[in-house]
């Protein structure tokens, strides 16, 4: 049975499903932090209202103010209790529009037992995973594979309706540990591994793919393809095969994730992109 997610991008025949990125400002405890927790929210309303008036199709949710990262075992339970927080004023900005979009959560870096968490308590539909397959070197160090424990995790807890989409050959990553593994044989241990969809990216955040990992992917995998960094306006023509595209930086104010999400930038891409054919 396809989950709530991959059944909407599934839908989305004409043209590639279009998520929108809201980096929640850096949460308490992280050395950016300057708001309060309510303010912190309110940035996060504003966001998914801009986004609900554009009608994009999905939102992913993520801490991605909280630098430098650092993995699990040096995080702390107030992220996720902020996270949750955050996820909830999400839905509540969105009311009944909700039904129709997919909403994820990505907690940085690699807290990705906690993003089930997360997804499973405010009703979100996906998260998106680091290191699920093979293990790999981050900005924050040593990232192992979470397989295994993840999706026994996710039974655990009752949460198999939250679907897993995962990096593979991940951004900000140093990959020589697995250099005699292409990217479509990861997308492929992936999909063995029982992922729901494949996330394919650039070398960082701002940065295209490369157009021949996307056609490898799809041409080693039945899962939904996607791809996670550098979408723009001009380029988006090049992945309209794709089943979803993940855009964040192309939203903000010139193109730089750190600047306020731009609501023109956002209406002018979801307009552009709505006459796309595949």
């Amino acid at each position: 049975m396809l989950k709530q997610t991959t059944q909407l991008i599934a839908n989305c025949a004409q043209r590639p499903f279009i998520y929108g990125m809201i980096h929640v400002p850096a949460l308490t405890g992280s050395p950016l932090n300057k708001y309060s927790m309510n303010k912190i929210v309110k940035i996060v309303q504003e966001e998914a209202e801009i986004y609900k008036k554009a009608k994009i199709d999905g939102l992913i949710v993520e801490n991605m103010w909280d630098l430098p990262y650092v993995n699990k075992e040096n995080s702390g339970p107030h992220v996720i209790a902020q996270m949750t927080m955050a996820c909830q004023a999400v839905n509540e900005v969105l009311g009944k529009e909700r039904a129709t979009m997919s909403l994820g959560i990505q907690i940085l870096a690699a807290c990705n037992q906690e993003a089930i968490a997360v997804a499973q308590a405010t009703g979100f539909d996906m998260i998106r995973v680091e290191s699920f397959v093979f293990a790999s070197v981050a900005d924050e160090g040593w990232s192992e594979a979470c397989a295994g424990p993840l999706l026994r995790y996710r039974k655990m807890i009752g949460a198999d309706n939250v679907a897993i989409f995962t990096d593979i050959k991940k951004k900000h990553s140093a990959h020589a540990i697995t250099s005699d593994i292409t990217v479509g044989g990861m997308a492929q241990a992936a999909e063995f591994f029982l992922a729901d969809g494949v996330i394919v990216t650039g070398e960082a955040t701002g940065s295209a793919a490369e157009p021949r990992d996307v056609t490898e992917v799809k041409e080693k995998s039945r899962l939904p393809v996607l791809v996670g960094s550098g979408i723009t306006k001009e380029n988006v023509n090049l992945y309209k095969n794709c089943d979803a595209l993940i855009v964040g930086s192309y939203f903000k104010e010139n193109g730089q994730w750190k600047n306020k999400l731009d609501a023109n930038q956002v209406n002018q891409f979801m307009n552009f992109v709505n006459t796309l054919k595949r």
